[in-house]
């Protein structure tokens, strides 16, 4: 992937200039200047994306190539609903049971797999969950505010993880959308590998 492709993918918000965001003119101008997009790759070196862009042989572009946003979203999803096995598998309502079925497909056996995970956490966090699974599925959206809370949630699961194990992909996942403020991260670390193995897999495959 060439600078530019990278640059365009990053969230705007990322590029600070003084106390506010670079203006939207003046970040297209940069991104159309040779000198303008190393400047800005410097900056993003010398901040979020330190791992992502430190000099390499390969550089970013094999990673970058694997975890297009459609496979950071869709991996960010899984983990999501992961993380609310708890409260998943605690929903018993016709409704509701059939609402996360028709909203997450395949991925709601995810949720129900014990080989993958055994769900149990802290009875604080039970709560937590149970709570936000009501919301979400109280809204009257459709699926965009049941999806949008386990894509939250997932991210979250996803930077708590690879910040350790991979901290080139925790940026990159990052810059994707604007700084934002995630949930607690619960998820243990093998279920999580787990997941992010499977679909890596998949993009090696594609």
């Amino acid at each position: 992937m060439s600078l530019r492709a990278l640059l365009a993918e990053v969230h705007p918000a990322w590029h600070e200039a003084g106390d506010g965001g670079l203006d939207p003119a003046l970040l297209r101008r940069a991104c159309d200047s040779a000198l303008g997009r190393r400047l800005l790759a410097s900056s993003l070196a010398a901040g979020p994306a330190s791992h992502l862009l430190a000099p390499s042989p390969d550089g970013p572009g094999a990673l970058i190539t694997r975890w297009s946003r459609a496979r950071l979203d869709a991996l960010h999803r899984d983990l999501g609903v992961l993380a609310y096995a708890p409260a998943i598998r605690a929903e018993i309502g016709r409704e509701p049971v059939r609402r996360l079925k028709a909203a997450l497909g395949s991925s709601y056996l995810l949720a129900l797999d014990r080989s993958v995970w055994d769900a149990k956490v802290e009875p604080e966090t039970q709560a937590r969950l149970a709570e936000s699974l009501r919301h979400a599925l109280s809204a009257t959206d459709g699926a965009t505010t049941l999806l949008r809370t386990f894509s939250h949630q997932g991210r979250a699961e996803l930077q708590a993880w690879a910040s350790h194990r991979d901290p080139a992909l925790a940026q990159w996942a990052r810059l994707l959308e604007a700084p934002e403020t995630l949930p607690p991260a619960h998820l243990p670390e093998k279920p999580v590998l787990v997941v992010q193995t499977h679909h890596q897999n998949r993009a090696v495959a594609a």
